[in-house]
This record gives structure tokens, C-alpha cells and sequence, in this order.
């Protein structure tokens, strides 16, 4: 698999500066602004779809960036982890679950490589990523149905299992007041065989801090980067994990 394949995209977090996206300004579900804002990098973003060769598919994903910002446009974390994964991991019948998956490109990709796959968002998000599933697997397309549920990091994780092998993110870490949830979510996701896959872009040092924190639950490695798109993709697991990987 070659990683460049895909057109490099804006990896730019912003908003756009309407009255609309203000009076979304305090609302727990639109994400935040990491760096100024910059009409010419977000251009992308506004584009009603986009096309992308993963998984031996075209997938074709919608986004609306004016109405649900972050959350309905794709990142290149999701593509380099999803051609990482295409390239890297044999997904044939392994439980997967992404998180904050916006237009659920990752999660695809995942499906479509045979696993059985959560794909995961906010309320807000739901009915947008359900479409953008819907329309490029639909039922039939993959090995197993892939399930699309609601979860907000640190809320109601009884009604999850601890027993994926694969949990999948792709850009969700730059919010810093939400780290302490997303680590919570992660280690409740986890058990001593779960490999955690998160595709990053390190703009901040509050964005290293989280993988700090991350360290201090899992053994966290660097296993890929993208230069070109300046992407990497960090695998953490258990000591037990990382001690058989070790000994394979």
C-alpha cells in the first residue's frame, strides 16, 4: 500500500466565522478552535464531498463543516490511519471500535477489512456519519454490519465492553478538557490484549501532554509518521501486549 496515494489534505483546526458556528461557541458537542483561522487552508473542508481510495474501495464521503464543524469533515489523521491500517494490521474478524470517528473514514476502512466494527460519535453527530456509513457499505458490503452509537467520552461506558481488540482515533486529541475523559474512555475499552491505534497530529504541548498521560495507563509507541502530512500514529497497549509482541 502506498501511503502518499491520497491527496494531501488541510490539517488546519478552526471554524468559520459566522453567526451560526458562534452560537455553537457553547456547546459541549461543536469542538473548539486550535489555531487562527485560514479560509485558504480550509477550503477542503467546504467542499460538500470527497473522494478517497482506501480498502481497495472509492469511498465518497459528504461533509458539512458550516453545520456541524469538526465534526463533519475529514481529517488526514483519518486517512493515514485508515491507509496504516490498510497496510499494517490484519483486521479479518477482530472486534473494533473508533471513537470520535466525524465522517467514520477509519471505521470503513476497518469494516471493510473484515472486522467487526463500533463506529462511534456525539449525538449531534450521529445522523451525518450514519449517512456517510450507509452510503459506502451498505448492508451486505462487508463481512460483518457495522454498528454506528452515540457515545460521549466518560459518560454511560457501562454500556460498552471491555474487551475490543481494536480501539481506533483519528485527530481527537487537541481539546485539552476533554483528556481526562478520553483517557477514562480508553482504559475502560481496554484490557491487557486491546491495542489502541491513534492517528495525531502534535500541534500543541498540551496535545504531548495527553500522550503523557496516555503513558501512564499503556506502553505508548510511535509506529508510523507521514511527513508530508505530518501525521503519526501511535500504537499503545498493556505491558502484557507489548511483552508478547516482544517475544513473537
Amino acid at each position: 500500500m502506498d501511503f502518499q496515494q491520497n491527496a494531501a489534505e488541510t490539517t488546519c483546526h478552526s471554524r468559520d466565522g459566522n453567526s451560526n458556528q458562534a452560537d455553537r461557541r457553547n456547546d459541549k458537542s461543536y469542538a473548539l478552535a486550535v489555531v487562527p483561522y485560514d479560509e485558504d487552508k480550509l477550503s477542503p473542508f467546504h467542499l460538500a464531498e470527497r473522494r478517497f481510495r482506501l480498502a481497495g474501495r472509492e469511498l465518497v464521503i459528504r461533509q458539512s463543516w458550516r453545520e456541524l464543524g469538526v465534526a463533519a469533515v475529514v481529517w488526514d489523521a483519518a486517512v493515514v490511519l485508515g491507509e496504516y491500517l490498510e497496510s499494517e494490521v490484519s483486521l479479518t474478524d477482530q472486534t473494533v471500535i473508533e471513537l470520535g470517528a466525524g465522517t467514520g473514514l477509519t471505521g470503513m476502512v476497518a469494516a471493510l477489512q473484515g472486522a467487526k466494527v463500533t463506529i462511534t460519535e456525539r449525538e449531534i453527530a450521529l445522523a451525518s456519519l450514519r449517512s456517510n456509513v450507509e452510503t459506502n457499505i451498505p448492508p451486505g458490503t462487508t463481512r460483518h454490519p457495522v454498528v454506528i452509537q452515540e457515545l460521549t467520552w466518560g459518560q454511560n461506558l457501562h454500556h460498552y465492553p471491555t474487551s475490543f481488540h481494536y480501539v481506533l482515533g483519528a485527530d481527537i486529541i487537541y481539546l485539552k478538557k476533554t483528556f481526562q475523559d478520553l483517557l477514562k474512555t480508553l482504559v475502560h475499552l481496554s484490557n491487557c490484549e486491546t491495542v489502541v491505534l491513534l492517528g495525531c497530529k502534535i500541534r500543541y504541548e498540551r496535545d504531548t501532554n495527553f500522550l503523557k498521560m496516555l503513558e501512564e495507563k499503556f506502553e505508548v509507541k510511535e509506529v508510523h509518521y507521514d511527513q508530508r502530512r505530518d501525521i503519526r500514529v501511535y500504537k499503545a497497549g498493556s505491558d502484557m501486549y507489548w511483552r508478547n509482541e516482544r517475544n513473537k
